[in-house]
């Protein structure tokens, strides 16, 4: 009886030891949700070139502005960046799940978002702007007034996609998932153009010389929340202050560094 009582115990051990050994250390480690399909903010490449960050569990790394932000952040709270890539849809519910510590991925602090989860101070802010084909009927559009009857769309789940009800008279499309399936739609001629943000708006049209930018006169009416771009945190995450210091140490000018540094390095693409 002695020794059986002896095994078990020896077996019990070794479970434990292969657990502990199996399980993440969340203490010193930094994860950070983000699509990684959403240039110059983030992207996913295949080397670590220009400061790319190894994406968890994939043989891919994550590069971009939000990439290197999250890497200050990491620094200075003196822990290992960890990036999940996560479809948009789902880094609220990674987030309130435990599975990452942040949303670090070009979100903006709406009072929507604000009702389910918490945000730091903005780490960027941006204006709205239409990505067009270049050489098409909407071009040298200046205001909303002149995209009256073309074909609009916005990405799922963001203030892009509600904002085109502020266009009198368009035609709008049902919401696209991410960025590359609303490229690809411009291209095709399935859409007239798309609402963007203006460093998506200038990655886009680097990337394609057949797009344009539209940065309007008259534009679309917008809080500071929408523009902004904050990191996402559960409620009452005790990350919160800590995380608000390291971004006061980022300077305005380091941070448009950042920006100019992210839509030369990103991936070229059609």
């Amino acid at each position: 009886m002695k020794r059986r009582v002896g095994l078990l115990i020896i077996t019990l051990m070794v479970i434990m030891a292969a657990a502990a050994c199996g399980k993440k250390d969340t203490e010193n480690t930094f994860t950070v949700g983000l699509e990684a399909d959403y240039p110059p903010f983030n992207w996913t490449q295949l080397d670590d070139s220009n400061g790319a960050v190894s994406i968890d569990g994939a043989k891919e790394y994550a590069g971009g502005y939000d990439v290197e932000i999250a890497k200050r952040i990491a620094d200075g709270l003196g822990k290992e960046l960890v990036i999940v890539k996560t479809e948009w849809a789902g880094l609220g519910p990674a987030l309130i799940s435990g599975k990452i510590d942040a949303i670090i991925a070009g979100m903006s602090p709406t009072e929507e978002r604000k009702q389910s989860i918490d945000f730091t101070d903005n780490y960027y802010e941006s204006d709205l702007v239409m990505v067009v084909k270049k050489g098409g009927a909407y071009e040298n559009a200046t205001k909303l007034s002149d995209f009256a009857g073309a074909k609009i769309t916005g990405q799922l789940s963001t203030f892009h996609y509600t904002v085109i009800d502020q266009i009198e008279g368009v035609d709008k499309q049902t919401a696209m998932s991410d960025f590359t399936a609303m490229r690809v739609a411009l291209e095709s001629g399935a859409i007239d153009g798309y609402v963007s943000e203006r460093p998506e708006g200038i990655s886009a049209t680097s990337a394609n010389d057949r797009f344009a930018m539209v940065v309007f006169e008259d534009g679309f009416e917008t809080s500071t929340d929408d523009t902004a771009i904050a990191v996402g945190l559960v409620k009452d995450s005790r990350l919160l202050d800590d995380i608000n210091e390291i971004l006061a140490q980022i300077s305005e000018e380091e941070r448009i560094k950042i920006m100019d540094e992210a839509i030369k390095n990103q991936p070229a693409s059609e």
